[in-house]
């Protein structure tokens, strides 16, 4: 045990809630995180993003999940860029409030972003056609160049 949990310990004992949360061994996220539904489309170095086309009454919605270092917490909103090797689509979250959810189990957040798109731009993020996928928050970027092909999709 290290001087800095110890140090931890001892607050928390004291009454420091945010030493009691740093303490606190978070199953219910790490058990989202083991679990994430959905298809992983890209990964980067220290992230990977998850992404499915959703219907809801007429409306077509991409529900990103981004696992990894990625952590934000932002009232502004999230942009997603796809580019492709002949075009390149702008995405907004839908909301614009996102918040991050850290598991101390791991050591990874987890990050769950809808996105409306068209239906016309629906074929545009097959992942055989996608070069990259940058997600951009106010203050935070994630990169994904490294696209996985499903052989479903071959």
């Amino acid at each position: 045990m290290n001087l800095k949990h110890s140090i931890l310990k001892v607050q928390a004992a004291l009454g420091n809630v945010r030493a009691m949360e740093k303490l606190h061994v978070d199953t219910y996220t790490e058990d989202i995180i083991i679990k994430v539904e959905g298809t992983r489309v890209a990964t980067s170095q220290l992230n990977e993003i998850y992404m499915d086309i959703v219907e809801l009454a007429g409306y077509y919605y991409i529900k990103t999940i981004v696992l990894g270092s990625f952590h934000i917490k932002t009232w502004k909103g999230v942009n997603l860029l796809i580019g492709g090797s002949d075009f390149e689509l702008n995405l907004v979250s839908d909301m614009q409030e996102i918040e991050s959810d850290f598991s101390n189990v791991s050591n990874r957040s987890i990050t769950q972003i809808d996105f409306i798109i068209e239906e016309q731009d629906l074929d545009k993020i097959k992942p055989s056609k996608i070069n990259s996928i940058t997600l951009t928050s106010k203050k935070k970027t994630a990169h994904f160049e490294n696209i996985v092909i499903h052989d479903e999709e071959e």
